[in-house]
């Protein structure tokens, strides 16, 4: 009987430790699939961000190093500049990399630092609480925003791909999802690309995930799922803001 499934060689044994319904796990497996059809294991070198995604060393069959909470741009930046033959990548959440993190993701991508940064983005601080994060939408409620987040109290949620996009540094910048299966095939599309982004030397490149977060949400998965079609994607709309080609580089 011919095999049409399986786990992907890139992904350790180790069973996900997410919370039902949450998309990291899908997300992970993506990537994980990308670094086995780009036949890139033994080079690649993973930086884990802290929060839902800092279990990336129980995760992922490659190397992998701890970043300090935001930092991961900035370690990853050190690791590829050392070793330029490796391929090095991040996952970094929305608190990591929108909040502690803003400073380095902006001058890693001002830089056109040839790294790829996996940007999964849920709304919310999911390890620590459910607190309102820069991208939470108009209208939230979180732990920290319970009467709904309002531009006048809290601000403007933070669009990273838009904001990076206004930079001349970066290479790749594409927003995605994975709630339902077309959309999980462009995003194992997307998520490939970015790797043959710096495959092919051409520097930095963003991918943002959006996903859904149940457990902070307090919404059964599919409902989430559906909050994330009709509320979210609106406000941050799917698609590739970027692609610089050999051409493109100077």
């Amino acid at each position: 009987m011919k095999n049409v499934f399986k786990k992907p060689e890139s992904l350790k044994d180790n069973p996900f430790t997410f919370c039902p319904g949450c998309h990291h796990g899908i997300v992970h497996r993506l990537i994980a699939e990308a670094i086995d059809a780009l036949n890139i294991r033994e080079k690649t070198i993973g930086v884990a961000s802290v929060g839902c995604s800092v279990f990336m060393y129980d995760i992922f069959d490659v190397d992998v190093i701890e970043a300090p909470h935001g930092r991961a741009p900035a370690v990853a930046t050190g690791i590829k500049r050392a070793l330029p033959d490796r391929v090095v990548f991040s996952v970094q959440g929305d608190g990591d990399l929108a909040a502690i993190g803003t400073s380095e993701i902006v001058h890693a991508a001002g830089r056109g630092e040839n790294i790829t940064i996996i940007f999964l983005n849920n709304g919310v601080y999911g390890m620590t609480g459910g607190q309102m994060a820069p991208t939470t939408p108009l209208g939230r409620v979180t732990t920290t925003s319970p009467y709904g987040r309002t531009h006048t109290r809290e601000g403007y949620p933070l669009k990273v791909c838009e904001m990076l996009n206004a930079l001349e540094g970066p290479a790749f910048i594409a927003r995605t999802t994975v709630y339902n299966p077309p959309n999980l095939y462009k995003a194992k599309k997307i998520i490939k690309r970015a790797f043959e982004i710096q495959l092919e030397g051409l520097g930095f490149s963003l991918v943002e995930v959006l996903c859904v977060c149940p457990t902070n949400w307090k919404v059964p998965p599919l409902k989430a799922c559906e909050i994330l079609e009709n509320e979210v994607i609106p406000y941050y709309p799917l698609g590739v803001f970027r692609e610089k080609t050999k051409k493109d580089i100077i």
